[in-house]
């Protein structure tokens, strides 16, 4: 996608903020026809920029109280096979390929210690692991969020551009 529009900005803002907004009210909001506001969320999703709609689902409230992010040192030539084999563990979230200590850094989830430790061996066990070191979340001070971005990215563009 190209940089995103003024336009585009404060529709994805609408729907991170209420992920259940209908196209009518959210062009209503906006102050735009209604097919436009059809036309631009299905340009961004299509173009992948939005998927869930800033829905979310709190695993603690599902019981999975523990997540750990384990940082994997992987054999040479071997990160899509560990990733792959990493994406058959139902408890493992996201898989990211990153620079410094490690080459993947992965985030699981499990509702205990014992059951974690089971996660981390399945993880253990995937086929190119080296190494890992394993870091466990005990509270989240700032939690994931992209409405201040968006908010910073719309008041660019209103600089930039003001009838965009």
């Amino acid at each position: 996608m190209t940089r995103p529009t003024l336009l585009d900005i404060q529709i994805l803002r609408r729907l991170v903020d209420q992920p259940r907004i209908g196209v009518t009210e959210l062009a209503a909001r906006l102050g735009i026809a209604r097919n436009t506001a059809h036309a631009r969320v299905e340009r961004l999703e299509r173009e992948g920029v939005i998927s869930h709609r800033g829905r979310e689902v709190d695993l603690g409230a599902l019981g999975f109280e523990l997540t750990a992010f384990v940082t994997l040192e992987v054999a040479q030539g071997r990160i899509h096979e560990t990733a792959a084999a990493l994406a058959t563990i139902p408890r493992v979230l996201e898989v990211l390929g990153v620079t410094g200590q490690g080459d993947l850094l992965v985030r699981a989830v499990a509702p205990n210690g014992t059951q974690l430790h089971g996660v981390i061996d399945s993880i253990l066990g995937c086929p190119g692991v080296r190494r890992s070191t394993t870091s466990i979340v005990l509270t989240h001070q700032v939690p994931f969020r992209i409405g201040p971005l968006l908010e910073d990215e719309e008041n660019r563009a209103k600089e930039r551009k003001p009838n965009a």
